[in-house]
């Protein structure tokens, strides 16, 4: 087990394509960190400098007490699991778990201790002899996984090791790679583009955006305290709605005023957010979680300042909760974060920019569309009028200028 220490190191490409810039992460030793940004942000570019797959333009790396910069791989004492699984079809379970082990002249005994004991712990002695074709999604998986814990190594590097897997077993395998490293206590970077397995696995999470680091924290203190708007955005399913509005200040309390809506924001958050203060007569951009909002009629005790009334343009029933698609009269933020945001969500590149053309046109129309998480008590019907109840005291707020959070003397 080693600390991992990426120090200021950035990648340019021979095209001159800047993958990473001046990325700066500092690993505890048996910390399980997660790099997440969106498809083609550099996360697994840098994992690969930090495994020595790819040289480092500048900056250094360090594992243990030693810069890895001209070490090559195999002297890392490293392990990775790849997303495809990187398997031999020839060799059954045992022979790919051990075959690392055989290369390195370790004794058979030792081997077949590693082995074993791997295998006690993913549950794969039944399949030990079995060739991977036998074997399903996970269970390859395992094995993969399997060969990385046999090397003992001082670090864990997994780039998107469950995005081939369908849904139900992602999850699965998601609490069996957070139980497998909390009890093995390797230190190990994983990367994903899926931000919910990284605010579910990771004691800390990096969003990367461009090559760029944006902010590096606990799951629930990103959720919380997102730095900019990107962040705010990228975290949470679905997405944080955002929009610009007027920040005035009526008999002592602050109100928010955006199209024909104005809203109250509760005391406490002012008291928490000590910067919106400076704001006051100025335009912010307010965010609101699809989470912090609430059918009105199941909320009666909410004040009329805290409420807004909607037309429901989209119903989806999920069981467990009802997500309302509403929209307001205002135009949709357009900053550079919330393109790449929209893009991104768009999907392929043909696509994304389809989205980012009905984003601007929304803008020119002067409305957004907004989506509240809902009770599934809701009494919620498209094309009915609804009055939703806000919860304002966890409104989040940024500069329209950099993007940036309203925190404390912000």
């Amino acid at each position: 087990m080693a600390e991992i220490v990426l120090d200021g190191i950035s990648k340019v490409f021979p095209d001159g394509t800047t993958a990473v810039r001046d990325l700066n992460v500092d690993i505890k030793d048996g910390e399980f960190i997660v790099l997440v940004g969106p498809s083609g942000c550099g996360k697994t570019t840098a994992l690969r400098m930090v495994a020595g797959l790819e040289s480092i333009t500048e900056g250094t790396v360090t594992i243990g007490d030693q810069v890895v910069n001209a070490v090559p791989p195999k002297e890392r004492d490293i392990a990775m699991v790849f997303q495809n699984y990187a398997l031999y079809p020839h060799m059954s379970v045992y022979g790919n778990m051990a075959f690392g082990l055989k290369l390195r002249k370790i004794s058979k005994e030792e081997i077949d201790r590693r082995v074993r004991r791997a295998a006690d712990i993913l549950g794969l002695e039944e399949f030990l002899q079995r060739k991977p074709k036998a074997l399903s999604g996970g269970q390859r998986q395992r094995v993969a996984m399997g060969r990385a814990i046999v090397r003992e190594p001082q670090a864990f590097l997994m780039d998107e090791p469950l995005s081939n897997l369908d849904a139900k077993l992602r999850v699965q395998m998601r609490a069996e790679v957070s139980r497998l490293q909390s009890d093995l206590g390797v230190t190990t970077i994983y990367v994903t583009h899926d931000q919910t397995e990284a605010m579910t696995m990771g004691d800390r999470v990096a969003v990367i955006k461009k090559g760029e680091l944006q902010q590096v924290d606990a799951p629930q203190f990103l959720y919380d305290h997102p730095a900019n708007l990107f962040v705010a955005g990228f975290i949470g399913s679905p997405a944080m709605n955002m929009v610009e509005a007027g920040l005035t200040r009526e008999d002592g309390a602050f109100f928010v005023s955006f199209g024909s809506t104005k809203l109250r924001v509760d005391d406490a958050i002012v008291s928490r957010r000590s910067g919106i203060r400076a704001y006051e007569g100025r335009r912010v951009i307010v965010g609101i979680r699809p989470e912090n909002m609430e059918d009105a009629s199941i909320m009666p005790s909410i004040p009329e300042d805290r409420r807004i009334k909607i037309e429901v343009l989209l119903r989806e029933a999920l069981g467990s909760e009802v997500l309302v698609h509403f929209q307001v009269d205002a135009p949709p933020v357009l900053t550079e974060d919330t393109r790449e945001l929209v893009g991104e969500q768009g999907g392929p590149m043909a696509q994304a920019n389809v989205v980012v053309q009905e984003l601007e046109r929304a803008a020119e129309i002067g409305t957004s569309t907004f989506v509240a998480r809902l009770d599934p008590r809701t009494n919620a019907a498209e094309r009915q009028s609804l009055e939703l109840a806000i919860d304002t005291a966890r409104m989040h707020f940024f500069d329209p200028e950099t993007g940036l959070g309203i925190y404390d003397g912000s």
